[in-house]
């Protein structure tokens, strides 16, 4: 059994009762840190990822910097479309580009099946510079993003307001859908199992952009793919949880949770008890602040947190998280009153 089987986070991912609400923050290592920016200055974003020793230490100091209850793997989601054929660039002021994107059904070949998953062996290598260095009782997350959220990058090739031409494929090609989503499937779902046997002990998929969809769509053209996903997670590994988050629209929640994960995280669009309800009682729940609520004073920031409280009561599986992440505009010192307040300091 690992140390960090009965931390808080792990017993509330079993729903389990916990001494106080557990909580960490998605992009809780981010540009609001100054350590984070001086690391930054080193070289681009690509080869920070790439580099274990600094994707540690990054993630390391904000965990002691706030008295989280979990530590994130440093990583970001696109990498494992490089190492799928495409060409990506962080621009400055653009964010992700890819430069070859398949754009269109003819051009799908240009997303090749992930051959060896030991070509992202480097993001392996940070989950285990990250254990190593983690107080041994704090479960360490490792993550990959949803089938959807990639396949919209890969098509779209940068972010996007209207996702048409992800929806055009979805609609008008659905054979090159199924290919293009398949692939994703299989390889996000190889991809954290290898995260697992490098020691992660929780692995999150972030299905940031589904948002997009109608209910309708994301049960037809999306949720057999996450479900792929977490079942092959799930064959390899029962015991270690999945915490399963989408953003956008609070009406795929059922959805969502009937494609898999121990746990389902919301953003702030949704109250947390209406989530929980939406998702059903035999699951745990992950959210969900409004991260912009950090740049709010401490007396607004108790206030909002509180109001979340009311609604989940003394009900066992509750995870505090924000509905997204960590704005870059936070001050450090909001952040770290927002794990105080949770923890009821």
């Amino acid at each position: 059994m690992k140390p960090c089987f009965q931390s808080r986070m792990m017993k509330a991912l079993r729903r389990e009762p916990v001494d106080r609400t557990p909580i960490w923050m998605m992009r809780q290592a981010g540009r609001y840190m100054a350590e984070y920016r001086a690391v930054r200055e080193r070289g681009s974003f690509l080869d920070l990822c790439r580099n274990p020793d600094l994707c540690a230490e990054v993630m390391l100091t904000a965990v002691e910097k706030l008295g989280v209850d979990a530590a994130i793997i440093f990583a970001d989601l696109l990498p494992i479309l490089q190492e799928m054929g495409l060409d990506l660039e962080f621009q400055k002021g653009e964010g992700p580009v890819l430069h070859n994107a398949i754009h269109e059904a003819s051009r799908i070949g240009n997303l090749r099946p992930l051959e060896d998953v030991q070509a992202l062996g480097y993001v392996y290598e940070t989950v285990r510079k990250t254990r190593a260095g983690l107080d041994e009782k704090l479960p360490l997350i490792g993550f990959a993003g949803a089938p959807f959220t990639l396949a919209s990058y890969a098509i779209e090739g940068r972010a996007s307001r209207n996702y048409l031409e992800v929806k055009t494929m979805m609609y008008t090609a659905p054979d090159a859908w199924d290919q293009v989503m398949s692939r994703l499937s299989e390889a996000v779902g190889a991809y954290l199992c290898a995260q697992i046997d490098a020691g992660a002990d929780v692995v999150q998929l972030f299905d940031s952009w589904v948002g997009c969809l109608s209910p309708r769509d994301y049960i037809r053209f999306v949720q057999p793919y996450s479900a792929r996903v977490v079942s092959q997670v799930k064959s390899h590994s029962p015991e270690t949880p999945v915490i399963h988050f989408t953003t956008g629209n609070p009406m795929l929640l059922p959805a969502v949770a009937a494609a898999g994960g121990d746990c389902i995280g919301a953003d702030w669009r949704i109250e947390p008890a209406a989530a929980w309800a939406m998702i059903g009682e035999d699951l745990a729940f992950q959210g969900n602040l409004d991260p912009a609520v950090l740049l709010a004073d401490e007396n607004e920031m108790r206030r909002q947190t509180e109001a979340i409280f009311h609604q989940i009561g003394n009900r066992p599986g509750f995870i505090f998280n924000l509905g997204h992440g960590v704005h870059q505009e936070t001050p450090v010192e909001n952040a770290v009153k927002l794990v105080k307040i949770v923890h009821g300091e």
